[in-house]
């Protein structure tokens, strides 16, 4: 049911319980998505930092040892997968990506971070 659909049957009924219209927004809901990453070439954390928080992802970013970019964002579907079409074709302005991994993919039932960080 969409949004709009929704809130009209709000006003037509409006001894509709709350908890009903509710569940009815709750169903709208895009589900939510987990990802860990790690992106081979020459790339930066930093960079990722900035993307995830546009769009509104939560997570971690981190620079190893061994010059790739390792992490896990997590948030709605689309919008990980927009993130992970990002980690593994666009990157940084400087960046070189020869590939880019990805595990542990999941539905989630709720939001582990508040927010995307970059880790030392």
């Amino acid at each position: 049911m969409s949004l709009l659909r929704l809130a009209s049957v709000a006003l037509s009924a409006p001894h509709t319980p709350l908890r009903l219209l509710a569940r009815g927004l709750a169903a709208m809901a895009e589900p939510l998505k987990s990802v860990d990453y790690e992106v081979f070439g020459t790339v930066q954390g930093t960079y990722t930092e900035g993307e995830a928080k546009k769009r509104g992802l939560v997570g971690w970013v981190k620079n190893t040892s061994k010059g790739t970019v390792t992490g896990q964002v997590q948030g709605p579907e689309e919008k990980v997968n927009s993130m992970k079409s990002w980690l593994s074709k666009v990157g940084s302005p400087s960046s070189r990506i020869d590939r880019a991994d990805f595990s542990n993919e999941k539905t989630i039932s709720k939001l582990e971070y508040s927010n995307f960080s970059i880790r030392y």
